[in-house]
């Protein structure tokens, strides 16, 4: 998958992940490339260390609409929710 290259992921990375990324998901990732990156670059923008493990676990949230998305991250207290991501993702499936 170009796409994961392009993100910042080593070609053993890229390798489990094709490997656990259903066909159908795989596929949709893709097609929405520019979608997915500009998600991965909302992460980056604020900050958060581990958007490439939350990439990993979370793949399908990276679909989601940009503005939606950015949303999801902006609508608690910045410092606060970054020092939670960085230590322990699974915050994300409360969020």
């Amino acid at each position: 998958m170009k796409l994961l290259e392009n993100i910042g992921f080593s070609e053993e990375e890229i390798r489990e992940l094709e490997a656990s990324i259903p066909s159908l998901m795989k596929d949709e990732l893709a097609k929405e490339e520019k979608l997915v990156i500009n998600n991965i670059n909302i992460l980056k923008e604020l900050n958060i260390d581990n958007y490439l493990t939350i990439f990993k676990n979370y793949y399908d949230m990276f679909l989601m609409d940009s503005s939606v998305f950015k949303d999801v991250f902006e609508k608690y207290d910045h410092d606060d929710l970054i020092d939670k991501i960085n230590k322990n993702i699974a915050i994300i499936e409360h969020l």
